[in-house]
């Protein structure tokens, strides 16, 4: 940070620096397919480790631009959502598996129906208005009282933070900035060493694409939670991060920034309602989707072809912007966002996320084996 620039014009590098990663992330993710929702669908449905070897990249890059940036002192990871003390269990079970199950009936998570959209898929585009409308009835309408009353309360409160070096190391004579570093180094191992034994199974774009999403992860943190870290605010006299939402350091998510840009383009005469750095990330994927698939020769128009997928699509972007929400995290926001931080609340979220996805993926493959059992039955005279 530099200390001649005043908190306006920090928050407008934050903001406007969540446009340039937004655009880098939309090109990395329409170059590469780059897509948890797909790595799972992928392995499952085939065994395809192709985008499931880049989701890891990213979790294991990110992870050790992360521990980087902490031990830096770049970034007070204890003020992130990730490090938090409060351990709301069921939410992040809960909302993770709605979501999971959601993601599968969209075609989607929002970050890939972001994708989607900017190379012209109005399915995708649907899919995003639908999971906004949601994630603010979650926030505070007419869901949160279920999200708050119901789930919400259910969590207990830790000695520390959640993550898994904070956890071990308040149970073994070991420092946490130690566990911290030996878990990331040992997953960032495993995952090289599965990527390069399954080389000549995977694409040169999925390395790129896992290795660039775990990069664009150290330099979001890096955006949020040292340039745009005021020690002291000269209005409040406290710590400030400015450009976020949460008013605390923020990386890649998209489910509840849905729901912050449908408020921003609602309510844009509202001096309180502005730009942050959620909202101009999503709306740099979107842009940097539609350029790249401009340039590749990839955008077509592509609409609902029937009630029912139609009806698939808008029920799953309800479980998305309902689970995103509660789960606090999306299939990225936890995935890998929050896995790279060694977030136990997200792995707990992507546990039920994995489930979620499974139930969907079973039932959609038990559909189309029934139908076409039904196609090879000859017809009764």
């Amino acid at each position: 940070m530099r200390p001649d620039l005043d908190p306006s014009t920090l928050t407008l590098i934050v903001v406007w620096g969540a446009l340039a990663l937004g655009l880098a992330l939309g090109a990395v993710g329409q170059a590469s397919r780059f897509c948890v929702r797909g790595a799972i669908a992928d392995w499952v449905a085939f065994r395809g480790p192709g985008r499931l070897v880049s989701w890891l990249l990213a979790i294991a890059v990110g992870g050790i631009c992360v521990q980087s940036l902490v031990s830096a002192g770049l970034l007070d990871a204890g003020r992130t959502i990730y490090w938090s003390e409060r351990f709301p269990w069921l939410s992040y079970l809960v909302g993770g598996v709605l979501f999971g199950y959601g993601m599968i009936l969209a075609g989607g998570c929002p970050q890939r129906c972001l994708v989607k959209a900017g190379q012209g898929n109005l399915k995708a585009a649907a899919t995003l208005i639908v999971v906004g409308i949601v994630a603010l009835m979650t926030l505070r309408g007419a869901f949160a009282p279920l999200r708050a009353g119901a789930l919400d309360a259910v969590a207990v409160t830790l000695a520390g933070p959640q993550d898994l070096g904070g956890v071990l190391g308040r149970a073994l004579p070991v420092s946490p900035t130690v566990i911290r570093w030996a878990l990331t180094a040992g997953l960032a191992a495993a995952v090289f060493v599965l990527a390069w034994r399954v080389r000549n199974r995977i694409d040169t774009s999925h390395w790129l694409g896992g290795v660039l999403v775990g990069l664009i992860v150290g330099a979001a943190f890096f955006l949020t939670g040292s340039i745009g870290f005021l020690p002291e605010h000269p209005e409040t006299l406290e710590a400030a991060w400015l450009g976020t939402q949460s008013k605390r350091p923020e990386a890649l998510s998209f489910s509840a920034p849905m729901g912050h840009a449908l408020d921003l383009l609602t309510l844009w005469s509202d001096k309180a309602t502005v730009a942050t750095f959620g909202v101009m990330l999503s709306l740099g994927v979107l842009l940097g989707a539609f350029v790249t698939a401009k340039l590749r020769g990839d955008f077509r128009v592509e609409s609902f072809r029937t009630p029912r997928e139609m009806r698939d699509h808008f029920g799953g972007a309800v479980l998305m912007g309902f689970g995103g929400v509660t789960a606090l995290g999306c299939s990225v926001g936890n995935g890998v966002t929050g896995l790279a931080m060694l977030s136990t609340g997200a792995g707990l979220a992507v546990i039920g996320i994995s489930a979620g996805a499974w139930f969907a993926l079973a039932r959609q493959m038990r559909a189309a084996e029934a139908a076409e059992a039904g196609m090879a039955t000859p017809a009764r005279a």
